[in-house]
């Protein structure tokens, strides 16, 4: 999961930046007055109606089960360098080499993981539901995918896929003088000579958010966390913004879920916490109609 920091050009988001910091320090001062849940004890799957829509967000916890290292796993570091020097504009614009060193990696890695349990449940709930599921992902790699998921948005953009340095994406982002958008990509490139280069000269560069980037496809989540019934949150630790606020963005009516090994940072929204690992709390889990 990229860590981004910069709110969308949306009141919505630009609020949940302003009042970030304020609100994590209140969350971990705060009172626990949730219901918390553990997944080795006995709990009511979670009931779906014939006409609810089910809005789901994923986080860095759903690849960790598929061993797919975080930043966090590595205390922030990725063979001695910081995160800010392989995932910020200023990181690929002092060594690019040195940032595509880093996603390169970051593709060989992905490319040997296979999709959970807890990937293949939300298919499956996906395949119950139809056009009433949708499904947000914090990650940027293709295990969603390659379990079946359809109805999805990378929200910090995609590992299999890169674009010019010169495009613009998020309503701003970028030089912006150049069409070359994104396009499917699974190379490796790991010296100066291998970066390929745009038609207008810019230097191709991963599809990811970086630090000081706007997250992806915001108006369509946005749509879809206003008409959901259900939201379910899984593996976010509830610290990254503005992913974390859609779970205060989804109306007072809304039912809200979180699945993870422990509380995330913003628990105090959520109706239920079930605590525990997504892929063996996830199978089984709804009972859809």
């Amino acid at each position: 999961m990229e860590k981004v920091a910069i709110n969308p050009p949306c009141s919505r988001a630009a609020v949940s930046f302003a009042i970030g910091i304020l609100g994590l320090r209140r969350m971990r001062t705060a009172t626990a007055v949730y219901p918390v849940v553990m997944a080795n004890s006995t709990y009511e799957p979670i009931q779906i109606g014939s006409e609810d829509r089910v809005f789901v967000l994923t986080g860095a916890g759903v690849s960790a089960e598929s061993g797919l290292r975080t930043f966090r796993d590595q205390g922030g570091l990725w063979e001695g360098h910081r995160v800010e020097e392989v995932a910020t504009p200023e990181g690929w614009d002092e060594d690019p080499v040195r940032v595509w060193r880093f996603y390169s990696q970051r593709r060989r890695d992905a490319r040997l993981a296979e999709p959970n349990p807890a990937h293949h449940a939300l298919a499956a709930l996906e395949e119950q539901l139809g056009e009433r599921f949708f499904l947000c992902t914090q990650n940027v790699d293709d295990l969603h995918e390659r379990s079946g998921s359809r109805r999805l948005a990378h929200m910090h953009g995609e590992l299999f896929a890169s674009r010019c340095e010169f495009h613009t994406v998020a309503g701003g982002a970028g030089p912006g003088h150049c069409d070359k958008g994104p396009f499917p990509d699974a190379a490796l490139y790991e010296s100066a000579e291998a970066i390929p280069r745009c038609a207008c000269g810019g230097r191709i560069r991963p599809h990811i958010v970086w630090f000081g980037e706007i997250p992806l496809e915001m108006d369509r989540i946005q749509q879809e966390i206003d008409r959901c019934t259900v939201m379910l949150v899984v593996g976010t630790s509830g610290a990254v913004y503005p992913a974390a606020n859609f779970v205060r963005w989804a109306g007072s009516l809304v039912r809200k879920y979180y699945i993870g090994p422990e509380a995330p940072m913003n628990a105090q929204a959520f109706t239920r916490l079930v605590l525990g690992n997504a892929g063996q709390v996830l199978p089984g889990l709804f009972k859809a109609k």
